[in-house]
């Protein structure tokens, strides 16, 4: 099997004194994601006063995981710089991901709110129970009220 050639990642920025606005372009994936990670380090460190970080992801044609792992230490450094990271434009294939990986919510989350995400262990599941508090898994073995009903992954009998 054959694999596409990824396209580079393209950044184009724009920026005043409290706000940067990056626009993505290209594939955001495991030859690409570390120029996005080097270049917010390189935004915040020009702009200490830093307010908002706007990633526009219109153009992004692809993200995989480690696009998506890109994201999350960009989150997290815009966290520690007390700066808000903002994920405009998102692509239908990019809210999918983030849904299916139950990280829409973290990555798109005011900062304080991304802040107590993380202190309740929101995130490990995505209605933002923590492991604690989800419900419990259904046995594999026999139902101990006498009823044979039997559910598989689908959900039909």
């Amino acid at each position: 099997m054959t694999s596409l050639p990824s396209t580079p990642l393209g950044l184009t920025y724009s920026s005043s004194y409290e706000v940067v606005r990056v626009e993505l372009s290209g594939d955001l994936d495991h030859r690409h994601a570390d120029l996005l990670v080097e270049a917010v380090d390189q935004v915040l460190a020009a702009h200490p006063a830093l307010r908002d970080l706007r990633l526009d992801c219109a153009g992004l044609s692809a993200v995989d995981s480690s696009g998506l792992s890109a994201l999350l230490m960009v989150r997290r450094r815009t966290d520690k710089a007390g700066a808000g990271l903002h994920l405009d434009g998102r692509t239908v294939q990019l809210d999918r991901l983030l849904e299916i990986t139950c990280t829409l919510e973290y990555l798109t989350a005011p900062s304080a709110g991304a802040k107590a995400l993380r202190r309740t262990g929101g995130g490990a599941a995505c209605s933002g129970q923590t492991e604690e508090n989800l419900p419990a898994a259904p046995s594999a073995g026999p139902d101990p009220r006498g009823r044979h009903e039997r559910h598989d992954r689908r959900g039909t009998h």
